[in-house]
């Protein structure tokens, strides 16, 4: 199935962190933190400024980006786990 988000939407698939600390401690499933960090998949056509053209976003697939804790909406899409949120929530691309 293919999924394209709407407006200033993007489609994001979490990075995973590592299993182990730098000392070698390896991190129990329960005690891990949702990352991140992430990989853009899919994003929207862009939001619509006052005037009403349309702004394309900042963000474009395959961009690895960094946001909020508790950002986007989890969805299953393709058995995948995959957040979408607006760009907005996005904090920064890593280069």
């Amino acid at each position: 199935m293919k999924f394209r988000p709407l407006h200033d939407r993007v489609v994001v698939r979490r990075i995973e962190s590592e299993e182990k600390t730098k000392g070698g401690i390896i991190i129990p499933d329960t005690a891990k933190e949702k990352p991140q960090e992430g990989e853009i998949v899919a994003v929207g056509s862009g939001a619509r400024d006052e005037s009403g053209k349309i702004v394309a976003l900042d963000v474009k697939a395959g961009d690895r980006v960094l946001f909020g804790k508790w950002s986007g909406t989890e969805v299953k899409i393709d058995g995948q786990d995959l957040l979408i949120m607006k760009e907005s929530d996005i904090m920064g691309v890593i280069a």
